[in-house]
């Protein structure tokens, strides 16, 4: 199959608008049928229009956790968006285990690839948050950053954190060296949280003071 034939493809079987619902029926025909779409890739550097097909087809055919991520290792430079990056973790399935996803995000938060230090954060939400080791090991890899779209990951992460460590993550607000474009952006996301009961709130909205 060539682009041209894909095109067609996916005219003929996403019917309605280009919605997410839509593409994930048609993903999951493109993987009942053993169809290829590796030759997206080269597509993708012109649009991002396939991505969530490249990726999710591509890694259904790894069983083995640390074969996906090395795909996703080699094809970073086409995670050139927060969407595109936030999708992973429901590619990857339940075989991610704390220590590996910790191992890889060592080096991922070091990269000089925005969307790839992104990656080193969002790669434990939502289930690796909720492991009782996730809390030190996952402060130990948040840091200071200028891209935008670092610190929002990074304060997503941290809310994630309130939810299922609220003291030790309530404690490490109250005392960390990280920038107050993170921390107030976490506590914001904290406070939108429908899972935090609003006395925690009230409470972390205090550390806003520390930093005025």
């Amino acid at each position: 199959m060539n682009i041209q034939e894909f095109e067609t493809l996916f005219k003929e079987k996403v019917k309605k608008d280009y919605r997410t619902k839509d593409i994930d029926e048609f993903n999951k025909y493109l993987i009942k049928n053993n169809i290829d779409v590796s030759f997206l890739k080269d597509e993708l550097l012109k649009s991002d229009k396939f991505n969530r097909t490249y990726f999710k087809v591509m890694l259904s055919k790894y069983n083995n956790i640390e074969e996906k991520l090395e795909f996703i290792e080699q094809n970073e430079k086409l995670l050139n968006d927060w969407w595109h990056v936030d999708q992973l973790p429901q590619f990857l399935g339940k075989s991610l285990n704390l220590e590996l996803a910790y191992e890889k995000a060592k080096v991922y938060v070091e990269s000089n690839l925005t969307f790839t230090r992104r990656w080193g954060y969002v790669i434990f939400m939502p289930s690796l948050v909720k492991d009782k080791k996730s809390f030190d090991l996952i402060v130990s890899l948040l840091k200071n950053d200028n891209e935008y779209y670092v610190i929002m990951a990074e304060a997503w992460l941290i809310s994630y954190l309130a939810i299922y460590h609220p003291e030790k993550t309530y404690k490490y607000l109250s005392d960390c060296n990280l920038n107050y474009d993170i921390v107030g952006r976490a506590i914001q996301k904290i406070c939108d949280s429908f899972r935090i009961d609003i006395e925690y709130k009230n409470k972390v909205k205090e550390i806003r003071k520390k930093y005025k």
